[in-house]
């Protein structure tokens, strides 16, 4: 047979082979996961979920985080631009991000369906860390752009075994507890490999700035926060720092300080928290003034908002 028909069949057997692996993910999901919502697998931070009914896109704040689906499509907009990501990509949010997030084609006849996995940061650094190490001497990040925040990438061979092999551990106590961790390992160091490789590394490695201001600022919602104040955080000047802040972003750092903040009160105020609990959790003393910045950012007033916004099953980002 030619090289090149070898090659062909090669890359339409690896192919097969990875569209079948998706499909036993799919049927351990579907067997495990009877109703809408996030159901627990047992291993810290892995959940598996179902939706069937549409959401449209509204307020959230994705955590680090890997979403992957195996049947339907999720929708994630950050900064104007929209993430629609299904079967044949993951998402990888590296850093806390403002997005606003649904599932607008989820439906009975066609269901979403997937994992999702919360991304531990000490573990994440870690491999992130040792895959340095075990090139050489620990580098300085490469010059140019910062790698997004959020990545949509291809389901590689490491990826997809390693998630089925995760979420094949099923409800057995004791493989979970002997091999969940070792499993979980697995799925995080095949990410930092694969496509949305250079912004999780980047996020968690060598060169971490913007992603250790993002979390100085998320847990400090509720006190003054400038931009001098984040650039002092991390040893930079403003000019740079707000510079690589965008290229993480794509917003300006007050821009993102801003919308994390009213994402935040918009979840809250979706789950019953008062409009005024909500604008003091995320540092507004005045709740006029959070009034109007809400209803400029939303088009609607928080009251308005609370009766006419539905939100993703709880826990689903």
């Amino acid at each position: 047979m030619p090289i090149r028909l070898i090659r062909i069949s090669l890359f339409a057997s690896r192919d097969y082979v990875a569209h079948m692996s998706r499909q036993q993910i799919r049927r351990l999901i579907e067997d495990r996961v009877s109703e809408d919502g996030l159901v627990d697998t047992g291993v810290t931070g892995v959940k598996l979920f179902r939706v069937t009914e549409p959401v449209r896109c509204s307020p959230a704040v994705y955590e680090p985080t890997l979403v992957a689906i195996v049947s339907g499509t999720k929708e994630a907009i950050v900064d104007g631009t929209s993430h629609v990501y299904d079967a044949n990509r993951y998402m990888c949010c590296a850093i806390s991000m403002p997005v606003e997030a649904g599932t607008p084609m989820a439906s009975p006849d066609d269901p979403l369906l997937g994992v999702q996995i919360a991304l531990d940061p000490r573990v994440m650094t870690e491999l992130a860390i040792a895959m340095e190490n075990a090139a050489g001497a620990i580098r300085e990040p490469k010059g140019g752009p910062i790698p997004p925040g959020i990545t949509l990438a291809r389901w590689d061979d490491a990826f997809t075994d390693a998630l089925l092999r995760l979420v094949r551990l099923g409800d057995n106590p004791v493989d979970l507890a002997v091999l969940g961790d070792a499993r979980l390992r697995e799925v995080y160091y095949a990410l930092l490999k694969g496509e949305a490789g250079p912004a999780a590394r980047r996020a968690f490695g060598v060169g971490n700035e913007i992603a250790r201001v993002i979390e100085h600022v998320s847990s400090h919602l509720d006190e003054p926060i400038t931009i001098d104040d984040m650039a002092t955080h991390v040893g930079m000047s403003r000019a740079v720092f707000h510079r690589k802040f965008k290229q993480a972003t794509t917003m300006s750092p007050i821009q993102f300080v801003k919308a994390i903040r009213l994402n935040n009160a918009a979840m809250s105020i979706a789950g019953g928290t008062t409009v005024s609990e909500a604008a003091g959790d995320v540092g507004y003393a005045s709740t006029s003034q959070f009034s109007r910045e809400f209803k400029r950012m939303y088009g609607q007033s928080p009251k308005q908002w609370s009766h006419t916004n539905k939100p993703l099953p709880a826990g689903l980002i």
